[in-house]
């Protein structure tokens, strides 16, 4: 008996060793499309995802969009047949995310916003990650007022369709309000590219040669405006927005005046840690606002 009872004993150990624990949760999952993985701003947000995702130990699966909202839709529908546990959306087109962002919804899978807002009536956000916009349009503003003393013809170049540009577009209107010697003569599309912004910039200098400022509302659509400007001979005083390495290059060369500056690192890190408070059950808020400031010669 008592050899049977050790044999016994050994048989349940056994066992014991090779049923699987079950003890480790598997990571959550979150689903990322972003605008691009091209711009730089891009680069960095996503960087600041994955750098927190790492210490939370979430898998990120990063797509992106590339200002495409049809492809862009179609990666929102295969996360959600991966059954991904949230969702981060940066929109190509703020209206037609709603769709896909509804398709979330139903089922069951939070969605958060980072840089670009949703303004659709359909579908519902839980918070969205960015900077104060319009804060940023109107410290553009007066970096363009104070560089051509308050007076001169101005151009915007535009990319409409997406919140964040709506935002910035609005509050540097409001900043040049206060200057009534200035005017804005265009507002122009280039979607954020920069070869679009470039030719929209060159078909601008040829109706008016005597454009005294441009604001380009992210660097590639600055950097674009400044090729043409270059290309043309002209003077014109250029504010960009972000203040990538290459745009702040061009401000300490003396060929750009100045841009307002995100960052787009801690948007990333505020969305991974916005997301985990979620999964804790925590209260999170609707919007998450993300500082900027202003990037010029001066500035170290």
């Amino acid at each position: 008996m008592r050899l049977l009872g050790k044999a016994i004993s050994l048989l349940v150990v056994s066992v014991a060793l090779f049923i699987p624990h079950t003890n480790a949760a598997a990571p959550k999952v979150i689903g990322v499309s972003l605008l691009s993985r091209e711009h730089q701003f891009y680069k960095d947000l996503e960087s600041g995802l994955q750098s927190e995702a790492a210490k939370a130990h979430y898998k990120l699966v990063v797509t992106a969009g590339e200002f495409d909202p049809a492809r862009q839709a179609s990666q929102i529908e295969d996360f959600i047949a991966q059954k991904v546990d949230a969702i981060v959306l940066a929109p190509c087109d703020s209206k037609a995310a709603g769709n896909s962002i509804l398709g979330a919804n139903k089922a069951k899978i939070p969605v958060f916003t980072v840089d670009i807002a949703s303004i659709s009536s359909q579908g519902k956000v839980v918070s969205h990650i960015a900077s104060d916009n319009r804060e940023g349009g109107r410290l553009a503003g007066k970096l363009i007022a104070t560089a051509i003393n308050g007076k001169g013809k101005v151009v915007i170049i535009n990319h409409p369709g997406v919140t964040s540009v709506l935002d910035r577009v609005a509050g540097f209107r409001e900043a040049l309000a206060a200057y009534p010697n200035i005017s804005i003569i265009a507002d122009v599309p280039a979607w954020g590219q920069r070869d679009k912004a470039m030719s929209a910039m060159e078909d601008m200098l040829l109706k008016v040669p005597d454009v005294s400022a441009v604001f380009g509302i992210n660097d590639d659509s600055a950097l674009g405006a400044l090729a043409a400007v270059e290309a043309a001979g002209k003077k014109t005083v250029i504010v960009g927005y972000d203040a990538i390495p290459e745009a702040k290059k061009a401000i300490a060369d003396g060929k750009i005046y100045g841009d307002v500056i995100q960052s787009p690192k801690k948007i990333g890190v505020l969305a991974i840690k916005t997301i985990a408070d979620y999964f804790a059950g925590k209260t999170v808020p609707a919007t998450v606002p993300v500082p900027v400031g202003v990037w010029t010669k001066e500035s170290k």
